[in-house]
């Protein structure tokens, strides 16, 4: 979805460049002034559609999360995922929607519209951050902590491994002395290949260590992580719907002033 929005921007830098690049006091004079400017066909419709972007990546998302819509097809993390994209592109051609020309009240709703999309960005960042089951739904710490295994048992079972080994897994899989332990992955890796562990061992070896040591530290930020996701909603929802109620202006003042429906 990144390639996408990336291939998507070039694109429209590309095909409008000498139009954007020219002044706006000399834009009148461009070629194709009548086809990229905001009321044009090409302008209005990139505005048209990242607005359409943008209000269905959020429909869709409130709907699932607070109304179970279609909640035996909509798995919450993958749709967190093609709300971001949706509301990510749709902003991206809003402004080129705008050929980089905004001021006034349009200027106070494409600033709320980055706002929203960073606080977006930071919001998954915390959102990853919990545990969740496969639908979605958030891990009580207690549900979290039973995700753990006994690590260094199952491993020495399997593997064999030797006392330092063991004493190296330990410290770096524990909630409690990862954080202040010296030791790394890394170290782990050379102990392993110094104790002549196969390859392929070391690797099934390595993935589980890694998978533990992550579970640890979720672990130790959990309760960190869930009041900074209330804290986000607080400013993420604001900016939301001053860009709403803007936008929903802007279409009324422009339908008013004379610019129609050009499809």
């Amino acid at each position: 979805m990144v390639l996408i929005v990336i291939a998507v921007t070039i694109y429209l830098s590309y095909t409008g460049y000498s139009y954007y690049q020219t002044s706006l006091e000399e834009r009148f004079y461009h070629p194709h002034y009548s086809w990229f400017k905001s009321s044009g066909i090409y302008g209005q419709g990139l505005g048209v559609l990242g607005t359409f972007l943008i209000f269905f990546g959020v429909t869709i998302y409130i709907a699932r999360k607070r109304y179970n819509f279609m909640v035996k097809y909509l798995r919450l993390k993958y749709l967190l995922e093609f709300h971001i994209f949706l509301c990510v592109l749709g902003p991206i051609l809003i402004l080129f929607h705008t050929a980089f020309k905004f001021g006034g009240i349009v200027s106070i709703a494409f600033w709320s519209m980055v706002a929203v999309v960073l606080s977006g960005v930071v919001g998954r960042y915390i959102y990853i951050q919990i545990p969740r089951t496969i639908e979605g739904r958030e891990l009580s710490l207690a549900e979290v902590k039973n995700l753990k295994t006994d690590l260094t048992t199952v491993l020495n079972e399997k593997f064999k491994l030797s006392e330092g080994i063991t004493s190296m897994i330990l410290s770096l899989t524990n909630e409690e002395t990862s954080n202040s332990s010296k030791l790394t992955i890394g170290n782990l890796k050379s102990q392993l290949r110094n104790n002549n562990i196969p390859k392929s061992e070391r690797v099934i070896i390595l993935k589980m260590v890694k998978k533990e040591k992550s579970l640890s530290g979720k672990i130790a930020r959990l309760q960190t992580m869930q009041n900074l996701l209330k804290y986000w909603h607080v400013l993420h929802m604001p900016f939301a719907l001053i860009m709403l109620v803007i936008v929903i202006i802007h279409i009324i003042v422009t339908v008013s002033l004379g610019y129609k429906w050009i499809f």
